[in-house]
């Protein structure tokens, strides 16, 4: 017989702890179909469970409305009813196949997604199309959106936080523009089915269209998508958007909202490019120092330190075209000031003093473990490949990405700080 090894586990030497950074990351390739009518789709097939998702992104959110609130409006009323099927025929389909159907809107592009088992894919994507050719807009399903949109936006308005995230984008903006634009229950009031119906024919019917796929994918996919969407008027590409903020010229305000409240909500924000600039990575890495997780200098200051918050956050927001750099919190109304200065003051630590190695470190860790959860699943796969491909990206992005995380310098953070942390380019707002 041969002879048997013992191995022996050395339990008084600790196992060698591997930092996330250390880890060569790997974005899967997704495979690319089209459709007959030109229509792309971006396919990851991944996944042990006989699960997929599909999402249908159309260019008709709000920068193309002629009114406001009617591109959220014609978005949720997809599914409220076909010339042959009833909003609840609709809901009951895809509840007896176990899926789920979802809308939203954002401010360029307004999405149907699909949850299922992969093999109910051929029963259920008929309905997708019925709600996007033959959606009827009826004024009674409408009437009833009207009012629980209202009574939503109502109970909404007495919150600060809420009335903060409107105004702070206002003010960077402008009102009329489509990230800085907000809607009041008059506009809920003149919504009307023809206003609806005119967008769902030109940006559904006749839009512009991309469509990911992912999960355990049928063999026949392609056959399946393109049977029901190959044939129809939807385009390929992305329409112009050309939007011109207007920011507002005053840069401090004060709001009293709530006469009874107990906190203050606190929004700090400026300016900052797209995805498309160099500088977007590296403010992912400076950002998450400052205020991007919750070992962030923010939260050790004005949560542990201070006790004035249970949370505080600074993020670039996620725009297509100009962007911000956002703090968001909420304070007690007696420190809320004080709250404002101290995020004042980490501004001017990070512009003057350089990161330690240390800290820089666990920073460097926490985004690529990010990365790594992002990249665990079909589901999240696709959703990074969506971010790339609707904001004009190619994977060069993503490793330049996670590059520049791993090896940026502390001297380069501290010149970013000086470039975009400077207390006169914030618009500072606090809702009490």
């Amino acid at each position: 017989m041969p002879k048997v090894e013992n191995y022996m586990l050395n339990r008084t030497k600790a196992p060698h702890i591997k930092d996330a950074i250390e880890f060569n990351l790997h974005l899967k390739p997704y495979e690319k179909f089209v459709l007959d009518n030109g229509v792309e789709v971006y396919a990851i097939n991944a996944g042990a469970q006989d699960v997929l998702q599909m999402e249908m992104v159309f260019y008709a959110g709000n920068s193309f409305e002629k009114s406001n609130a009617v591109a959220a409006a014609t978005n949720y009323m997809l599914k409220n009813g076909t010339s042959s099927k009833t909003a609840f025929e609709i809901n009951e389909h895809f509840e007896y196949h176990g899926a789920y159907c979802n809308r939203s809107c954002q401010n360029e592009t307004a999405s149907i997604s699909l949850h299922t088992l992969s093999k109910h894919l051929s029963v259920l994507l008929p309905v997708i199309k019925e709600m996007i050719t033959d959606s009827v807009f009826l004024e009674e399903e409408l009437a009833i959106y009207k009012q629980n949109s209202k009574q939503k936006l109502s109970v909404s308005l007495q919150k600060c936080d809420f009335v903060a995230n409107r105004l702070i984008d206002a003010y960077l903006f402008g009102e009329q523009h489509p990230y800085g634009k907000y809607i009041v229950a008059e506009d809920f009031d003149a919504l009307t089915t023809g206003q609806l119906k005119h967008h769902f024919q030109q940006y559904y019917l006749n839009g512009h269209c991309v469509i990911f796929v992912a999960g355990k994918l049928p063999a026949n996919l392609f056959e399946t998508v393109n049977k029901q969407f190959g044939k129809l008027a939807i385009k390929p590409g992305k329409p112009q958007i050309i939007n011109n903020a207007t920011p507002a010229e005053i840069k401090k305000y004060r709001v009293a909202n709530d006469p009874n409240g107990v906190q203050g909500a606190i929004r700090i924000a400026r300016p900052f490019p797209n995805r498309l600039h160099p500088d977007f990575i590296k403010m992912m890495v400076l950002n998450t120092l400052f205020g991007g997780y919750f070992g962030s200098r923010l939260m050790d200051n004005i949560r542990e330190d201070k006790g004035y918050t249970y949370g505080i956050h600074s993020y670039v927001q996620s725009h297509f075209q100009d962007t911000a750099l956002l703090i968001s919190t909420e304070a007690g109304k007696d420190v809320a000031e004080a709250t404002v200065e101290e995020i004042y003051k980490e501004m001017k630590v990070l512009r003057e003093e350089l990161v330690d190695e240390e800290e820089l470190l666990l920073v460097r860790n926490y985004l690529i473990g990010n990365i790594l959860g992002d990249l665990d699943g079909p589901f999240h796969i696709i959703g990074r490949w969506k971010n790339i491909i609707l904001n004009n990206l190619d994977e060069k992005y993503f490793y330049d990405s996670v590059n520049m995380i791993k090896t940026i310098p502390a001297e380069e953070l501290k010149e970013l700080a000086n470039k975009y942390l400077q207390p006169e380019d914030f618009y500072e707002l606090v809702v009490i």
